[in-house]
């Protein structure tokens, strides 16, 4: 019989006070760019925003046939951070600072956009030609009012340098993208405390992970099921759950699952101030959003030169 034990993330610690499921809201469905679908756990009816965090877009999976692949063409970002973590396919990019790249299975690109840029995100080209599988993230981080004008800029890192582990028994394993778990922590600088990672439990599994009690959190299941919290709330596939406050949360998946658990966990220290947003920008007053408007339509953030 496989053992119960919980593992922790802090070596001999148990004194961590448990965070509670405090809500589960299951993701809707919606076409987004040129017309593919995410589903999408917020901002959705009663929950807008995870402050900091704008939005969640999981992207499939699915698999495409020859010219069926559609992505993001030409579109603006002002006031806020896109973070792309790709699972499976390849994503081309560029933008009208002439930047220009590819991310694939475990690549992750984290974009400020700050003062504003003009950028695409499509299905690599031999995916739009030949066809292929396509499965990732988007997930959007919001900016204080300091940083909203910051200069834009990249950080891309690929799947080698993105730290991952496990645990001793091999039946957990992190991808650790933004914040710490399992010893191990993240490359990526953040403008603000951030966690963000990638969760993997098989049958019988179960890890205590440290989250600051300053940090707002939540988890989005996108396979198989998880147990979470004391309590044990059971949340699955494509559903997000909303966490309490305390300084850690216990993850569980039964001996008897069908399939590991996969998971997203997401937690940041809330930045607290009045949002003002229209699709692709993300601004603190009305005034600063028109203004947005109005330096795109006029050509203030420039354009993809090809």
């Amino acid at each position: 019989m496989r053992s119960k034990r919980m593992v922790t993330d802090r070596s001999g610690s148990n004194d961590l006070e448990q965070r509670s499921v405090a809500r589960i809201v299951t993701a809707h469905r919606q076409q987004e760019g040129a017309g593919f679908t995410v589903r999408r756990p917020f901002p959705a009816a009663g929950l807008d925003m995870i402050d900091p965090f704008l939005l969640l877009d999981e992207m499939g999976p699915a698999e495409y046939g020859p010219g069926e692949a559609t992505g993001a063409p030409d579109h603006p970002h002002r006031g806020f951070e896109t973070v792309t973590y790709v699972l499976e396919g390849e994503t081309e990019h560029e933008d009208s600072a002439g930047h220009r790249g590819r991310i694939g299975p475990g690549d992750v690109q984290w974009m400020t956009a700050g003062a504003g840029i003009v950028h695409s995100e499509m299905p690599a080209r031999r995916i739009r030609e030949r066809g292929g599988r396509v499965h990732g993230f988007q997930l959007w981080v919001n900016l204080p009012a300091r940083l909203k004008m910051t200069r834009p800029r990249y950080q891309e890192i690929p799947a080698e340098r993105i730290p991952q582990a496990r645990t001793g028994d091999g039946r957990v394993q992190v991808s650790v993208i933004a914040g710490q778990a399992l010893g191990v922590s993240a490359v990526i600088d953040t403008h603000t405390p951030i966690i963000y990672q990638d969760w993997t439990l098989e049958g019988g599994a179960g890890v205590v992970q440290s989250i600051p009690g300053s940090h707002r959190a939540c988890i989005y299941v996108f396979a198989g099921s998880v147990h979470i919290g004391t309590r044990r709330a059971e949340v699955g596939d494509g559903q997000l759950a909303v966490l309490g406050e305390g300084s850690a949360v216990s993850l569980h998946v039964p001996d008897n699952a069908p399939a590991p658990a996969r998971l997203l966990v997401l937690a940041g220290t809330p930045i607290g101030e009045p949002v003002a947003r229209q699709g692709p920008f993300v601004m603190n007053t009305r005034e600063e959003l028109y203004r947005a408007f109005v330096d795109y339509q006029s050509g203030r953030m420039g354009s993809i030169e090809r």
